[in-house]
């Protein structure tokens, strides 16, 4: 399966900028104000490389959660730049320098591109994703990767896939910008539990060529994930089989996989 193209924004332009061994941090760019957002900055000097390679300045700092490798840069930026942090309301007391917390539902606006809160817990107590519907876009840090999910460092099975399945319900041409380039691993995992899953495989020959190009594989799409990714998957007969559980409740099956995945070394 070659993966849909992602919906293409009409007015939000992203731009996906490396850091540290394997993060990415999104500069965002309100085409219509040419207001400018970042998010999940791990570092700040890439950041600052790309603002001025292209000339612009920097509105917004937007966090997902308070690991440091999402907003070690959150300080120097709004400092050199002056602009406003927005963060998680359920983790405010844990985001540097945070002006703004927005709680699940609300919005904010980059310019003329608004942008909802979604809480997402399990990853961290306080994760947040932030969603344009209009734009068709999906920020959702370390929640939602391309074919896996985040650890549970400080959630539960069942908060991660109760915040799995919000983000799946999600229209499927959305795009889906995560926080790491995890994906090949990712997808050695889900083919140890579908190795026949035919979406999985052809996925996997893409990340495979793109990797070996070292080029990035985001974004992904919600249709992609639905169709490769296990952990949103927990609820079919299918992955429950392969992992032992036949006819168990989507949260056991989750927490299996989930499992099987922090010991997998392939």
């Amino acid at each position: 399966m070659t993966p849909p193209a992602p919906t293409a924004p009409r007015r939000l332009d992203v731009t996906l900028v490396p850091a540290l061994s394997d993060n990415y941090i999104h500069l965002l760019r309100c085409a219509a104000t040419a207001k400018v957002a970042v998010v999940d900055p791990a570092e700040a000097a890439p950041v600052v490389a790309a603002l001025e390679q292209r000339g612009w300045g920097l509105d917004l700092i937007i966090n997902t959660h308070h690991h440091g490798d999402h907003v070690g840069g959150n300080l120097e930026l709004k400092a050199r730049f002056g602009a406003a942090i927005v963060g998680p309301a359920a983790d405010r007391d844990r985001i540097p320098g945070i002006d703004r917390a927005v709680a699940d539902g609300e919005s904010f606006t980059l310019g003329a591109c608004p942008l909802t809160g979604i809480d997402v817990p399990g990853h961290t107590r306080g994760h947040i994703a932030f969603h344009g519907a209009e734009d068709a876009v999906l920020f959702s840090g370390d929640t939602l990767f391309s074919m896996g999910c985040g650890r549970l460092f400080e959630g539960t099975p069942d908060q991660m896939w109760h915040s799995l399945t919000r983000l799946r319900a999600l229209p499927a041409g959305t795009a889906v910008y995560c926080g790491h380039e995890y994906t090949a691993g990712n997808g050695r995992f889900a083919l140890t539990l579908e190795p026949d899953n035919a979406d999985l495989v052809a996925r996997m020959t893409e990340v495979t060529a793109l990797r070996a190009q070292d080029r990035p594989t985001l974004p992904t799409t919600l249709a992609v994930e639905r169709a490769t990714n296990p952990f949103l998957r927990a609820d079919l007969p299918a992955l429950a089989a392969a992992v032992g559980l036949d006819g168990q409740d989507p949260v056991a099956v989750f927490a299996e996989i989930r499992r099987r995945k922090d010991n997998f070394r392939g």
